[in-house]
């Protein structure tokens, strides 16, 4: 790999000085001036689990499992919650140091991955162009374009997993650069390839997935090596990728069979771009909130220069783009029917929209390749059809521009006062770049035109995107969520400080923050929601009795005063964004340990939760299960029945039991492999009750019952990546020494 000059230190420098600019009202000391990310999932989501990933973590726990949110869910396998992703690693370690988890710090993580994705993304292209002026221009459309800066600073997983792009394509291309294979590379290709599943978004590690096996079958192709180096290259990357990402994957893959996503169908995942959406290629904002496709007009130029004068080294970069748009019109086209029951893995997947992420990289890249070919010198051929495109970029552009200051100018609908500035700013773009362009095609070799045209494509993004509405509140990062306990929220605690029991968050703690405040909510956003749990706590969305009962509710946060069906007492009000909000204490509530002695036995889950529901079963002395207990059961409850939790940790719930005959202990947790239980330090089989949740089978005497978290998936994924880290490690320590060699030979 070739070292960089003091032309590259001044571009990457040039790189760290725009970062900064763009985000300096994340980044300034003056509280006047801060701005900070809007609320939504990422708070919601990624603060909130974030917030207990640091809690755990900084204490030198490993959250294998979080009561907080959905009853109870395997956090390890929840994807978004990115556990052994290595930058939340440092994340959590640096804010450890620096007084604790907040809001900023995972800002910070963000906005540092948009500058780590932009180091890896100039690396890539100048190695592929060549050319340091074609890099920088690449680099800046890919990292301030539509799509980087766009929602997926909101969607962390979302950036964090295309962040990798850039590194697994440049290793791919130094890999088959020579003669032979240089299988290293491809070693380090299948890593940045697992980090990019670590991060947890796996529709965008999937799309990368395949990208990354295309590059490859291109390079091998281009350079003439055998087709059986694709073969073993593809190997080796799914080899290196699983491995890296084991201790994550393999529990996250058997979760997901069990959530609510498994049962979405054709409709619910064939969402995605609408036809007009390609409008904002060339206006932003003028359809929707975000323009993902977004890269500038100048870029569009660019891509057509690539294009017309240097096929080669683009066409690979055109096809990849036309494949992505079509997927991501998702069925609005019939290139997503044919391969939904086709292409692995694409049938997993809701939001077709998000293969923005490979238009938008394709797009830069072939941005990049197009300022090369400028630079370079274009043939007189191929100067006439470029003016030409030019010409007609500008007659286009111009012309909506008036139709729309037509129509705003007679008052024609609302929504043209908002268009006319968008699309004037368009015109005042493309008539800049028509000048730039016709002034360096006389003077090909002045340089501070090029500096003017990378200064227009920069002014461009950055007026578009910087400080968008869209993304930003002007207001501190401590006014959008406060880390401490709300009033309510608290209420709920010091009510009942000594025993577990769940709370209904609907309203007043909501989305995730029962992980951020370490209270155990019945409800959470996270969209890996266990399916069985989901149709008992979401059958009825505001009133639902028989889901307080089974899951241990204890207290409701509700607009309600009142609820007809259950006796509550409100021991405190407060508000929330959508109003009054009322803390509701249930009267008499099931313990989170509760003993029966009935039982009904049905044959499925769906039996089990519509049995339940009937109004005429007793949930409260009656358990429904999906096989006969061994253990006969009195006809009546006998006088001594007490179920005490002694000790109650994520991972590890420990019950003492008295009972005067043979019982079955109910209990509030979800059902779900990987707990295992002991009675009396002896294993002993966890039943399913309610079609969900946890039951085990007591005889008559005290006993202690121990439950503990510990899957087979977590423990063989941690073997995996373990083996798998300290061999990349190892390659890469190969790699420095060989290279460090070589220079030394070379310096000799």
């Amino acid at each position: 790999m070739t070292f960089f000059n003091n032309a590259d230190l001044r571009a990457l420098m040039a790189l760290l000085i725009l970062w900064i600019i763009f985000f300096w009202r994340i980044l300034t000391p003056v509280a006047a001036d801060q701005a900070s990310f809007k609320q939504g999932d990422f708070s919601g989501q990624f603060v909130a689990f974030g917030a207990y990933q640091y809690e755990r973590m900084s204490q030198g726990e490993i959250p294998l499992w979080n009561p907080y949110n959905n009853g109870g869910l395997p956090f390890i396998a929840d994807t978004q919650a990115a556990v052994f992703y290595p930058p939340r690693l440092l994340t959590i370690a640096l804010a450890s140091l620096g007084g604790g988890w907040s809001y900023h710090v995972l800002e910070l993580e963000a906005i540092f991955h948009v500058l780590l994705y932009s180091l890896l993304m100039y690396a890539f292209l100048r190695r592929l162009t060549g050319s340091v002026w074609g890099a920088l221009t690449g680099t800046i459309i890919a990292s301030y374009g539509g799509f980087t800066v766009g929602y997926p600073l909101l969607q962390l997983a979302l950036l964090e997993a295309a962040t990798w792009l850039p590194l697994g394509a440049l290793c791919i291309y130094e890999a088959t650069q020579k003669d032979n294979i240089q299988w290293l590379y491809l070693i380090f290709a299948g890593f940045a390839l697992g980090l990019s599943w670590m991060a947890g978004h796996p529709q965008t590690s999937w799309f990368l997935t395949y990208f990354l096996v295309a590059w490859l079958a291109y390079c091998i192709y281009d350079k003439h090596h055998h087709w059986r180096n694709w073969i073993l290259g593809t190997i080796v990357l799914g080899v290196i990728s699983l491995g890296t990402t084991a201790i994550t994957f393999l529990p996250a893959v058997e979760y997901l069979t069990m959530t609510v996503r498994s049962g979405l169908g054709f409709d619910a995942k064939a969402n995605g771009f609408p036809f007009q959406d390609v409008a904002q290629l060339i206006f932003p904002n003028s359809v929707s909130l975000f323009s993902p496709l977004y890269v500038g007009i100048p870029a569009l130029l660019l891509i057509a220069i690539a294009i017309i004068t240097r096929w080669r080294k683009s066409r690979f970069w055109l096809m990849v783009t036309v494949i992505a748009l079509l997927l991501s019109f998702g069925g609005n086209t019939g290139l997503y029917h044919a391969l939904y029951n086709v292409l692995p893995g694409l049938r997993f997947f809701r939001g077709q929209e998000r293969a923005a992420f490979l238009i938008a990289n394709c797009l830069a890249v072939l941005a990049s390749i197009g300022m090369t070919g400028l630079i370079a010198g274009i043939p007189e051929k191929h100067q006439a059809l470029i003016l030409k495109i030019l010409n007609g970029l500008v007659l286009l552009i111009s012309g909506f521009t008036a139709l729309i200051y037509i129509g705003w100018w007679g008052n024609v609908g609302d929504g043209f006062g908002r268009l006319i500035s968008i699309f004037a700013f368009s015109t005042l773009i493309v008539l800049a770049l028509w000048i730039l362009i016709r002034l360096y095609l006389q003077m090909p070799t002045n340089q501070l035109l090029i500096v003017l045209l990378i200064a227009l494509i920069t002014f461009e993004l950055f007026s578009v995107n910087l400080d968008a509405d869209s993304n930003y509140d002007p207001i501190p990062s401590t006014e959008q969520l406060s880390m401490t306990m709300p009033p309510l929220v608290q209420a709920a605690l010091d009510d009942a400080p000594n025993r577990p029991y769940r709370v209904d968050g609907f309203r007043g703690l909501r989305d995730n923050y029962g992980s951020l405040y370490q209270i155990m909510d019945i409800r959470g956003i996270s969209p890996l929601f266990l399916e069985t749990p989901s149709a008992i706590i979401y059958r009825d969305y505001v009133n639902n009795p028989r889901a307080w009962e089974v899951f241990a509710v204890h207290y409701i946060f509700s607009e309600r005063n009142s609820f007809g069906q259950v006796s509550t007492d409100v021991i405190a009000q407060g508000t929330d964004q959508d109003g009054q909000v009322f803390l509701h204490q249930i009267d008499n509530p099931r313990p989170f340990a509760h003993l029966v002695y009935d039982v009904a036995v049905v044959g499925s889950d769906d039996h089990a939760i519509e049995l339940l529901y009937d109004p005429n079963f007793p949930a409260r002395d009656s358990v429904v299960l999906q096989q006969e207990p061994t253990l006969s059961l009195p006809n009546n409850r006998p006088e001594r029945a007490i179920a005490t939790v002694t000790d109650f940790e994520p991972e590890r719930v420990i019950i003492e039991v008295e009972t005067d005959d043979n019982a079955i202990l109910s209990l509030a947790m979800v059902d779900y492999s990987g707990w295992s239980a002991t009675l009396d330090d002896d294993p002993v089989e966890i039943l399913r009750a309610y079609g969900s949740l946890s039951a085990i089978e007591i005889p008559s005497g005290t006993h202690t019952v121990s439950l503990t978290y510990n899957p087979l998936s977590y423990r063989i994924g941690a073997i995996m990546s373990a083996v798998t880290w300290l061999f990349v490690l190892g390659s890469f320590a190969v790699w420095v020494i060989t290279n460090i060699q070589q220079a030394h030979q070379e310096g000799v």
